[in-house]
């Protein structure tokens, strides 16, 4: 009787516990949290090391994210299909105009569009001048023993072989980033070919994503493209040096691209979407080749968790994980677009109504 009165209470007891257990399950699964977002794949390698670091800190938050190119996350955004977009190119006005639903956008992060290319035996980075870099991509010089290749490398044996130029086949930030230098260097191509995340080429072979690119560069000697630094660096590929407007050829890294954003940092406190290419004279050490990348992002929602969660992920990105972009080659945002950005984040809502 006793060891079945015992038996009875140690079976109740378990019943107890399971149903705690069931109940305290049911309740950490209705506190998780997926957030999806899609676009640039620029500033894919950085949005995965932003991910990582937040969800430790934030277990029941889980963010996926795409790499689809900035026209895909913007079309997505469009749709309602993602939380958040990425994009090399920010909306103008008219495109803002354009989104079915009222959407905010700010700097997320900095970094150098690169030149990378395949070519064996020279001593040095292949340098370029403006010049020579529109005259390759507008199909114009089409050697590399093209006098004004030469002039930029004296003393290298660059071969006697075919350019194979090489571009991005989807819509893209990155193409937008390195399109609006060209347009700024060169009146030629701004007016044969102009500036966007998509535009007619007038020569080359297409590739679908950075990575597409750099797999082509490395398939094809004689190549070369654009890319963000981290894809030319991961891939092993040489990365080239660019002729500033001091005269200078400078390599791309943190340090160019940050001084970049210093040379136009009374234009980007009046409008963070100034571009920040080409800058002048007075900045000897900018690499020419910068560009901002922004998050796009819908107003309002209807879903109470996500929407907090997401303006928490969103500030952590703009504030401290910035000290992470560093690290993977992208620069620091300077602390007025930072503070501009986290201004810009309380516009969001939900339901309406401000976010706690």
């Amino acid at each position: 009787m006793p060891c079945r009165k015992t038996c009875r209470t140690a079976t109740y007891a378990l019943t107890i516990l399971s149903a705690i257990g069931l109940l305290s399950s049911c309740h950490s699964s209705s506190n998780q949290v997926a957030l999806n977002g899609a676009g640039s794949t620029f500033v894919y390698p950085v949005m995965g090391r932003w991910i990582q670091d937040f969800q430790q800190s934030h277990s029941n938050v889980q963010i996926n994210y795409q790499s689809i190119g900035s026209g895909g996350g913007i079309q997505q955004v469009k749709s309602g299909t993602i939380d958040f977009g990425a994009s090399d190119a920010p909306l103008s006005d008219e495109e803002v105009t354009q989104m079915p639903a009222p959407v905010i956008q700010i700097p997320e992060s900095a970094g150098p569009v690169c030149v990378t290319y395949n070519l064996d035996g020279l001593q040095k980075p292949l340098q370029l001048s403006s010049d020579a870099l529109a005259g390759i991509f507008l199909g114009k010089i089409t050697n590399w023993q093209d006098p004004l290749l030469k002039q930029d490398n004296p003393g290298e044996k660059l071969p006697n072989s075919k350019i194979t130029v090489v571009h991005r086949a989807e819509s893209s930030g990155t193409t937008a980033a390195f399109t609006t230098y060209l347009s700024a260097v060169s009146p030629e191509w701004a007016q044969k070919v102009s500036k966007g995340t998509a535009v007619k080429w007038p020569t080359g072979l297409g590739a679908k994503g950075s990575e597409g690119v750099t797999g082509q560069v490395k398939q094809f000697p004689g190549s070369i493209s654009y890319v963000e630094l981290t894809y030319a660096t991961q891939n092993k590929l040489p990365v080239a040096g660019i002729k500033n407007q001091a005269g200078k050829y400078v390599l791309p890294s943190t340090a160019g691209t940050t001084a970049a954003i210093d040379a136009f940092k009374d234009q980007l406190a009046k409008d963070a979407r100034t571009p920040i290419a080409n800058p002048p004279a007075s900045a000897p050490d900018a690499y020419p080749i910068s560009t901002l990348t922004f998050l796009i992002i819908p107003k309002d929602g209807k879903d109470v968790g996500k929407r907090t969660a997401l303006k928490q992920f969103i500030t952590y990105v703009v504030t401290d994980g910035q000290q992470a972009s560093s690290g993977l080659s992208y620069a620091p945002l300077p602390d007025a677009v930072k503070q501009l950005d986290v201004q810009t984040l309380n516009q969001l809502t939900v339901n309406g109504s401000p976010i706690q």
